[in-house]
């Protein structure tokens, strides 16, 4: 057992925040927007050098569709930071609202612009480290950086680490994983450069969807031994330069800083070896390619889901539910990747899928951004209140930006009714989120 001590210490406390945000990730970035916008003074705490969370620093290549194959369901701020991704990026249609490529340093750019210009203030490579207690809300937070520990206090907090961090530091009841705790595999994204364009759009594509894709030689011969499956998503995301959400890596969690950094250790040499092996197997496209970064941020796919005011369930969604107080649609399709010891010892599984017919898409109740009996937290990323398999939906990039934008104005209401989130006026939400654009019919 390890050895314990007392740690005391006297810190600077900053008051000076109405809503303070942790974690800049899309869910991070839309409620600090939200709530400055709304007229709260808000902090944005990031515990990176860069926003945007998976699709900068973590290199997912690809947007998850904005569409139900009939309209964008992901409105207001999401569909406003899609439309100037695609703007920025000349490849791209104008039109192209699914598995819309992502240029991360663009989308970096797009995130700083989005939080500042609606007077919120961001904080980087600032990490929490302890939550302060009063009851039933949370009084404080110590964070940590280059200048040591310091504590601030706000009247709301926005959970939007991924991880519920603060809300599970604060008491908050969660669940984790499937029912043995086993948690779906995390990937290391990378981009390969000074790949053959035209040979890229015109040999057999490499998504395992495609029986000919050449992944499945790769696996079969056996010669490149750390590639461990089938799993291969990409997307050119700039002249030459491919963007890859391919092989899974088991056994990570996040919330374990030693299992995580294992995980960054195999995942980089996994990315290499997709570099060889494409060389090898797809000459034409990626003989003179070269492994130009790795993300600084592994794919996290599930750890912690808070126990909320409404526990949202799969069943739910596959009835397409209306709820009277849901803060957004959601229609991306269920994708829950299994877990190592659902595909055995080949690793050769991917996911479990269920995806809506064209038109469908459910809600997603404001309840679930509630953690029960804590007052003045809310959640918004992929960390709410859902079981297991609704959160291999509810997980990806869209809907939080568009959860996101939900708790950052409801932050600031709440700040007018005793700080209590929990009484928030859900009608008048969903009129100011109508306002703003966002899709609740």
């Amino acid at each position: 057992m390890n050895a314990k001590i007392e740690f005391k210490a006297e810190l600077a406390l900053n008051e000076n925040y109405d809503v303070i945000v942790v974690g800049g990730g899309p869910s991070g970035c839309s409620a600090a927007a939200a709530a400055g916008r709304e007229g709260a003074k808000t902090l944005l705490i990031e515990a990176t050098g860069a926003l945007g969370g998976m699709g900068t620093s973590g290199l997912v290549p690809a947007w998850c569709p904005f569409t139900d194959k009939e309209k964008i369901i992901y409105g207001g701020i999401a569909e406003t930071v899609l439309k100037k991704c695609i703007a920025g990026m000349p490849h791209v249609k104008e039109d192209c609202f699914d598995w819309t490529p992502i240029d991360s340093e663009l989308l970096k750019r797009i995130y700083y612009d989005l939080v500042i210009d609606n007077s919120s203030d961001i904080i980087f490579n600032t990490q929490l480290s302890a939550v302060n207690m009063s009851g039933n809300k949370v009084d404080s937070i110590i964070v940590s950086n280059k200048a040591g520990l310091s504590a601030y206090k706000a009247a709301v907090y926005i959970d939007c680490t991924g991880d519920a961090d603060l809300a599970s530091w604060a008491g908050a009841q969660f669940e984790k994983g499937d029912e043995d705790g086993d948690l779906q595999p995390a990937t290391h994204c990378f981009k390969l450069a000074n790949v053959d364009e035209y040979a890229y759009a015109t040999e057999p594509t490499l998504h395992p969807a495609n029986p000919k894709s050449l992944i499945y030689k790769i696996k079969a011969e056996g010669k490149y031994p750390l590639i461990p499956d089938f799993h291969c998503c990409n997307n050119l995301v700039g002249p030459g330069v491919v963007g890859f959400n391919a092989g899974h890596l088991w056994e990570v969690d996040n919330t374990d800083p030693v299992s995580i950094s294992k995980g960054l250790i195999l995942g980089r040499k996994i990315a290499h070896q997709f570099q060889l092996a494409l060389a090898e197997y797809a000459p034409k496209t990626f003989a003179s390619a070269f492994l130009v970064s790795t993300a600084s941020l592994i794919g996290i796919r599930e750890t912690r889901r808070i126990i909320g005011d409404y526990y949202l369930t799969v069943k739910e969604m596959m009835e397409f539910k209306s709820y009277e107080d849901e803060i957004c649609r959601n229609c991306y399709f269920i994708d829950v990747h299994h877990a190592q010891k659902e595909v055995g010892t080949n690793k050769e599984g991917a996911s479990t899928c269920y995806r809506f017919p064209p038109g469908k898409s459910h809600g997603i109740p404001y309840r679930c951004l509630t953690p029960k009996g804590i007052k003045n937290i809310l959640m918004a990323g992929r960390s709410i209140s859902t079981d297991r398999s609704a959160q291999g939906s509810t997980r990806v990039m869209p809907v939080c930006l568009a959860m996101g934008e939900a708790a950052g104005i409801a932050a600031k209401m709440a700040t007018m009714s005793d700080n209590n989130v929990h009484k928030v006026n859900t009608g008048e939400l969903r009129e100011k989120l109508r306002n703003r654009g966002a899709y609740l019919p």
